[in-house]
């Protein structure tokens, strides 16, 4: 492990570097329950078993960004919850910067679409929530030199679309950053600007999806992104559905 001091993070950070890890999330996780603080940020060169959502494992190469950020909000478990919406728009607007012609956009419930594609996985786990002594760890994987090959045109890097010269460190001074800042801004106002933030870039918004459900899936319009970080969807049958969890392709998909 080290300081990395070639990456110079805000002071909201205690960064932790390593070569190789299990996973960021676990290495975090772990801290976390010894009382590490808010602002712990663990970043590995690779991961041997990282995970995406509904359990899915996936080996991490070196050259991407693999990082998990503990935060201790006395928040309820719910509210907690929309830290994913918080972690997309701070990546959507980092990979804006650093690829201004490019189309950044974010797919519900918590993934980054870079010119249509997948360039990024979040991963929320808690412990304790609400609590005085809860913690939880805001897991974000990043292709930043490289894309999973077993994806094929489903994933993107950002060298793939365009970056020239790919740094893992800075795309992660300038995510950190990002995250920084609408972290503070949630913790201020809430989730109203960050919705607003999201919708600004929503994937899919007004078009005909499919919502996939664990035991269905139904087509329908993507009309809005409710109060809570809930899913508005108009079905084809004229109800109006809130998802809470799911997920969404386009229609033709």
């Amino acid at each position: 492990m080290s300081d990395n001091p070639a990456v110079a993070l805000p002071g909201f950070y205690r960064p932790q570097f390593f070569a190789s890890l299990s996973s960021t999330n676990d290495e975090a996780k772990r801290q976390a329950e010894y009382g590490a603080p808010e602002g712990t940020l663990i970043v590995a060169d690779e991961q041997a078993a990282g995970r995406g959502r509904m359990g899915r494992s996936f080996y991490s190469p070196p050259g991407n960004l693999y990082m998990s950020l503990i935060v201790r909000p006395d928040r309820s478990a719910a509210e907690l919850a929309r830290l994913s919406f918080v972690a997309a728009v701070a990546l959507g607007e980092a990979i804006a910067e650093t690829l201004p012609q490019a189309d950044v956009s974010l797919k519900w419930p918590n993934d980054v679409l870079l010119n249509g594609r997948k360039v990024s996985g979040i991963l929320l786990e808690s412990a304790h929530a609400g609590g005085g002594n809860g913690w939880l760890v805001i897991g974000v994987g990043v292709n930043v030199a490289s894309s999973p090959p077993h994806l094929g045109a489903a994933a993107i890097s950002l060298a793939e679309a365009g970056w020239r010269e790919p740094d893992r460190d800075a795309f992660l001074y300038y995510f950190a950053a990002q995250l920084e800042c609408w972290y503070r801004r949630w913790r201020q106002d809430g989730f109203a600007p960050i919705r607003l933030a999201w919708l600004a870039r929503a994937a899919y918004r007004g078009e005909t999806i499919t919502v996939r459900l664990p035991k269905r899936e139904f087509m329908g319009t993507f009309a809005d992104l409710d109060h809570d970080g809930t899913l508005i969807v108009l079905a084809e049958d004229g109800s109006r559905q809130q998802v809470g969890a799911g997920e969404i392709f386009r229609a033709a998909e």
